[in-house]
């Protein structure tokens, strides 16, 4: 292989990219395991990688895919606002929104890697912090609507110089949020995983030296670029289009309409969102770095899902979108829950292209991570937060029934909290968790998979919550007469008599033994439901997860009369 001056034999650049993916998965290891919150160390609600001197992504471990797509776009607003002003041994810190980022409660921590005096490359951690400060528990108020709301922004900061930490940075960071402990510690847990990366680079360095690295970072991103032009060539010129529509932004219940033009044309693809409506007053808006973030997912799930990510794959795309809309908010309109407005870009790509490339894309899903705040005091007095994400159905595609019980589209490599964590870290009981099957699914040939229900039995004296759900109203819609899937809600069965119903909610007054129910939605279906095949409908029914009834009105199964 060839880059500027350097040849990089082949043996050699896969050495390196193997030890680039090593790299980040340390880190990832390095997090997980030192980490104070168990939003972080259970949930795997952050992400690692490894970018250039320039802010390329060349490498990034499995986690939150919406961290993963905002690395590059981060890293290059903090080149941009340091310039030559960075050291050996700075550490930077952002959570700014506006400079490529997603919200307040995401910190990322960002450490320029020096070789003989020049920026080799940077690592970044990104991880979501439990709490920084605002207006609730957890900093993320439903009906927030202004980021001013949303918590403690620090927007380019140097958390250490000199290897050693800006004690007014902590001090800042200490004062502003509910829970200092945790928040310091997951702060150290970050840092951490960058000085991992930075002894890693420092070895792969000394072995092959700084001018065959910096090569192989530019062979690895000419080589994803080529292939994901090869991709896109591959598919026949167009436009597609697609709309759909947000559930209410927090503050009203209304619907938002939003749509997406897609252009393929040679081996370039156009992701264009002009004609989205302005920034909403609720904080479901994204900023650009997360609506790009979005639209890499599908993109990358389009021309090859499996292959690790790195900026170059996404060479051959445009986004386009004008500045101040739901998919563009600038200050100081609310992000703090980006992921339920930036799971809509997302969805509208692949709504868009799923007819295109069905191989790839599912008929649509149940999109909403539907996050539910659940915070108080425990019988100890002290004070408690618990915020989870939620699996549910996705869509059926053309040869197979949708996958049941799958985290959303946004998170990627997360989880929810085991049973036995939740119940040993917070008082709170699960009393049920089971697939949705009540609630349903979309038919079609091919149905959608199954959401979940479950429960929490609130044990603390002292307790609220708060949520925002989407797809509410909207349910996910099904493909070539596929049925639509079924709504996400949120329940308060009181222990004192009576059932609350919400989607999005800013404030739930709990009471020792009441119950928080979340129920979550099925996958949209593909294809006539009366072609379904019998052998699928007799096992559906085996399995308890469809009625004899529903059987017969919905896919013609007369022997379920019987």
């Amino acid at each position: 292989m060839q880059s500027g001056q350097h040849a990089v034999d082949p043996v050699t650049q896969e050495i390196i990219e193997g030890k680039l993916v090593a790299t980040v998965d340390e880190m990832g290891i390095v997090m997980a395991r030192t980490s104070m919150s168990p939003v972080i160390y259970e949930v795997l609600d952050f992400a690692c990688g490894l970018l250039t001197r320039d802010g390329e992504l060349v490498a990034q471990m499995n986690g939150i895919t919406l961290f993963t797509g905002t690395f590059g776009v981060q890293v290059k607003a903090l080149i941009a606002q340091f310039g030559d002003q960075l050291a050996d041994g700075d550490v930077l810190l952002t959570n700014d929104p506006y400079a490529g980022g997603t919200h307040a409660c995401d910190f990322a921590i960002v450490k320029p890697l020096f070789v003989e005096g020049e920026i080799l490359s940077y690592a970044i951690n990104v991880a979501h912090y439990l709490d920084v400060g605002g207006s609730v528990p957890g900093s993320l108020a439903p009906n927030a609507t202004s980021v001013f709301q949303e918590g403690l922004r620090l927007p380019g900061v140097k958390v250490m110089r000199a290897d050693a930490f800006c004690d007014e940075i902590l001090h800042i960071l200490a004062a502003n949020v509910r829970m200092p402990d945790i928040a310091l510690g997951d702060l150290n847990a970050q840092i951490a995983t960058v000085r991992v990366a930075g002894r890693r680079m420092t070895e792969l360095v000394g072995k092959y030296g700084a001018d065959v690295v910096k090569a192989a970072f530019a062979n690895l991103l000419a080589t994803s670029e080529a292939s994901a032009s090869a991709a896109i060539l591959a598919l026949p010129d167009g436009t597609y289009t697609a709309t759909d529509v947000i559930d209410g932004d927090g503050v009203t219940d209304a619907p938002i309409q939003v749509t997406v033009k897609v252009t393929i044309k040679a081996d370039c693809l156009i992701a264009d969102f002009t004609g989205c409506p302005p920034a909403v007053a609720g904080p479901i808006n994204c900023a650009r770095g997360a609506l790009q973030s979005a639209v890499k997912t599908i993109v990358k799930a389009l021309i090859d899902p499996q292959a690790p990510s790195n900026e170059g794959w996404f060479r051959p795309l445009e986004v386009i979108c004008p500045p101040g809309t739901v998919f563009t908010a600038e200050k100081p309109s609310p992000t703090g829950w980006y992921y339920e407005g930036s799971v809509h870009a997302s969805e509208l790509l692949w709504k868009a292209l799923a007819p295109l490339t069905p191989e790839r894309f599912s008929a649509g899903s149940y999109s909403s991570l539907c996050v539910v705040y659940i915070s108080g005091r425990d019988d100890t007095g002290s004070p408690f937060i618990h915020i989870e994400p939620q699996h549910g159905g996705w869509g059926a595609t053309p040869q197979e029934d949708g996958a049941g019980a799958l985290i959303a589209l946004t998170d990627g490599d997360t989880y929810n909290y085991s049973v036995e964590v939740i119940e040993a870290r917070f008082p709170l009981r699960v009393r049920r968790y089971a697939l949705n099957v009540e609630g349903g699914v979309g038919a079609g040939r091919r149905r959608g998979g199954f959401g979940i229900v479950r429960e929490y039995e609130i044990l603390s004296k002292e307790a609220s919550a708060y949520g925002s759900f989407g797809r509410t109203t909207t349910r996910p819609w099904g493909v070539e007469g596929g049925e639509d899937g079924t709504a996400n809600r949120l329940e308060i069965e009181r222990s004192a008599g009576g059932r609350d119903v919400h989607g999005r909610v800013a404030h739930i007054d709990l009471a020792q033994n009441d119950i928080v129910r979340i129920v979550t939605g099925g996958g949209g279906g593909w294809g006539d439901p009366r072609l379904r095949e019998a052998a699928r409908i007799v096992q559906d029914l085996r399995d308890g997860l469809v009625t004899r009834k529903a059987a017969l009105d919905v896919y013609g199964y007369e022997d379920a009369a019987s």
